[in-house]
């Protein structure tokens, strides 16, 4: 990406890219098995909710989506030759230790141009079971009207690799589970702090229940 592209233009075609490189990563290295994928719509914008275990979540996703998509990623991550090579993939950064505002005008850009942007609504790895939500999803979703779609990325926790303890085994299973999309909103167009208070208790709900399934269907 270069200083003279559209900044929109120029984020769409990195994503673009950046799927690309991720589904030779992912199929490559990893066994993914990827369910319900039909439930991202096809067009317009959408906001994937994924749970957070492990590293390899966000790759992971980038790899087995329908859609090009565009996360916000906290800023440590964008240091060396990774900042580039992250921003030209259509990545967002984002200061989480303040309300980063660009990182907000990105996103609803995102959002705006029809794309889709991928969030992890816990905030940081941790056990990935959604039990702690930001307010930065029901924002976003409210904000924007864009329907949310939870998303479950099971195994890459389970076990360590041999050659790097940090990634799952190579050819290991890991299962992306995509569930029916749903409105964080309740239709009043409110954005008040109690509506959007209300409406990360509606997320929560829903993308907890998604989880649970997603553990029934595929044993893990």
């Amino acid at each position: 990406m270069t200083d003279t592209d559209a900044p929109g233009v120029a984020t769409r075609r990195g994503a673009a890219v950046g799927r690309g490189i991720g589904i030779g990563l992912m199929y490559g290295l990893w066994k993914p098995r990827v369910l319900g994928s039909w439930r991202v719509p096809a067009t317009g914008p959408v906001i994937l909710a994924v749970n957070h275990a492990h590293n390899i979540d966000g790759p992971m996703l980038m790899g087995t989506a329908p859609r090009p998509v565009h996360f916000l990623i906290k800023k440590e991550a964008f240091v060396g030759p990774l900042d580039p090579f992250l921003r030209g993939i259509g990545q967002l950064k984002v200061d989480r230790s303040t309300t980063d505002r660009t990182a907000v005008t990105d996103a609803l850009g995102v959002l705006r141009d029809g794309g889709v942007l991928g969030i992890f609504p816990e905030g940081s790895r941790g056990e990935g079971d959604f039990a702690s939500l930001r307010a930065g999803l029901a924002y976003f979703a409210v904000r924007s009207g864009a329907p949310i779609v939870p998303v479950a990325v099971l195994g890459g926790a389970e076990r360590q690799g041999r050659l790097i303890s940090a990634l799952p085994p190579l050819r290991s299973r890991v299962d992306v589970v995509f569930g029916d999309a749903f409105e964080a909103g309740d239709g009043s167009g409110r954005r008040t702090r109690k509506a959007l208070d209300e409406a990360t208790v509606r997320i929560q709900e829903r993308l907890t229940a998604h989880l649970a399934g997603a553990r029934r269907l595929t044993g893990r």
